[in-house]
C-alpha cells in the first residue's frame, strides 16, 4: 500500500498504525482516535455493537484465513492430541484465539481440555511453537511448507485456508460517526484498498510483493516471501469487490454466540453498512482500477 501509493492516488495521506489486538482496536475506533481498520479481524465488534456500540462493518480484507495449527512436539499429530496441551493464541474471543476454538470443534476437540496462552500475535506464536514455549499454536499457513526449518509441523486438519473457507479472516469497519462525518474520505479508503486487492491478485505483484515483505521482515529469509506468494497466487484470498455477503457475517456470529460473547446473531443492516463499498467501486471505476 505505502510502495505503491496507492491512498495518495485516491487524494489520501493515511497514519496508518500497526496493532499487535485487534480487540484493542475497538475502543480507538468507537471513541473517534482512529478513523477506520481497513483490514484486520473483527469477530469482536459484534457483542460491542450487540450492547449498542456504533460500528459497523464496511467492507471486505482477506477473506480466507490466513492461519495454520502447527506442533514442535512429535507426539501432537492430530488436533485431538492438543487436549491436555498448552495452545498459544492471541487474547481470549480475538481473532486468533476464536479460529484456533473453531477448527478444534470442528474436529471434535474437548477446548474445556485446553490450556490457551495469550502469546499475542500469530508470528509471535510461531516463535512460542518453535521454542517449546507452547505445545502448539497458529502460523501463516503459507508457512506449511517452510514448516521444518521452525522446527514444527503441521497438525492434521490444521490449514484454516482449508478448513475454515467461510469464515471471513478480516475486513474494513468504522464507526457510525465516522460514516456520518467521514464518508468520502471512507470511500476513498476503501476504493484504495479495492484497487490493491485487485493488483496483488495479478503475476505482475510478485516483485513489488516480495519487496515489501523485505522491507517489513528484512530478518525472514526470501523463502518466505516466495511462501506468502504462492499462498496469495494460490488462493487468492481478498476481497476485489470489497463485499462482505450476510451469510458470512451471520456464521462468525453463530461462532460468537457458540462462544457466549453474543446471545443473538444481530440483522445484516445493523452489523454492516455496503454502500460505502459500493461507492467506492463506482469510484474505482470511474477513475480507472
Amino acid at each position: 500500500m505505502r510502495r505503491m501509493r496507492f491512498m495518495e492516488a485516491f487524494g489520501l495521506t493515511p497514519d496508518i498504525l500497526t496493532v499487535a489486538d485487534g480487540s484493542k482496536m475497538v475502543g480507538g475506533v468507537f471513541n473517534g482516535q482512529v478513523d477506520a481498520s481497513f483490514s484486520s479481524g473483527f469477530g469482536q465488534l459484534f457483542p460491542a455493537m450487540e450492547h449498542g456500540a456504533g460500528l459497523k462493518i464496511i467492507g471486505g480484507g482477506a477473506l480466507t484465513p490466513t492461519l495454520a495449527m502447527f506442533s514442535g512436539k512429535p507426539d501432537i499429530r492430530t488436533l485431538k492430541d492438543l487436549e491436555g496441551r498448552t495452545v498459544g493464541t492471541g487474547s481470549p474471543g480475538a481473532l486468533v484465539h476464536q479460529l484456533s476454538v473453531t477448527l478444534m470443534r470442528k474436529y471434535g476437540v474437548d477446548v474445556s481440555k485446553v490450556r490457551f496462552a495469550n502469546i499475542g500475535s500469530s508470528a509471535d506464536i510461531l516463535k512460542a511453537v518453535s521454542v517449546g514455549t507452547v505445545d502448539a499454536g497458529t502460523g501463516a499457513s503459507a508457512l506449511i511448507d517452510e514448516a521444518g526449518k521452525y522446527g514444527v509441523h503441521l497438525i492434521e486438519h490444521g490449514n484454516m485456508s482449508l478448513e475454515l473457507r467461510d469464515y471471513p479472516f478480516q475486513g474494513a469497519w468504522t464507526s457510525d460517526r465516522k460514516i456520518r462525518t467521514e464518508r468520502d474520505l471512507l470511500v476513498h479508503g476503501l476504493a484504495a484498498q479495492a484497487r490493491l486487492y485487485r493488483f496483488v491478485h495479478t503475476p505482475a505483484a510478485r516483485g513489488p510483493f516480495i519487496e515489501a515483505r523485505r522491507t517489513v521482515f528484512p530478518n525472514l529469509p526470501d523463502s518466505d516471501h516466495e511462501a506468502e506468494w504462492r499462498w496469495v497466487s494460490t488462493y487468492k484470498p481478498f476481497a476485489t469487490n470489497l463485499v462482505i455477503p450476510a451469510q458470512r457475517l451471520a456464521y462468525i456470529q453463530q461462532i460468537n454466540v457458540s462462544f457466549e460473547q453474543q446471545t443473538q446473531v444481530l440483522p445484516y443492516a445493523r452489523v454492516a453498512d455496503m454502500t460505502l463499498a459500493a461507492d467506492a467501486l463506482k469510484l474505482l471505476a470511474k477513475i480507472g482500477g
